[in-house]
């Protein structure tokens, strides 16, 4: 299998520097795991939208296999889980206008 191209929003980079070692350390070899294969983690209604868990934490990330990328747009704490996954899918359009962005117009 194709290595998947990882992208991280500015959102989620600002909560990921608040973390501490442990989690970025999880983190950093998750993301290793991912880009071999993003579809291990638990989809969430549909197979390109998932989540990979840590503890009470959870981050939540994109999969567009059509260009062989993923984009990691959030974390939150399993008690935030709800909200966090209901404003990721209100914004759907705008995290795939971004990544296409990131990819040079590519998608």
């Amino acid at each position: 299998m194709a290595n998947y191209k990882v992208f991280l929003t500015a959102a989620f980079e600002k909560k990921l520097a608040k973390m501490d070692g442990t989690f970025k350390g999880w983190f950093e070899k998750m993301l290793d795991q991912l880009a071999e294969n993003p579809f291990t983690g638990k989809p969430l209604g549909v197979d390109w939208f998932r989540e990979k868990k840590h503890g009470k934490h959870r981050v939540y990330y994109l999969v567009y296999e059509n260009v062989k990328s993923m984009y990691v747009v959030n974390l939150s704490e399993k008690k935030d889980q709800e909200v966090i996954i209901n404003s990721i899918k209100l914004l759907f359009d705008m995290y795939k206008k971004e990544l296409d962005e990131l990819l040079g117009g590519t998608n």
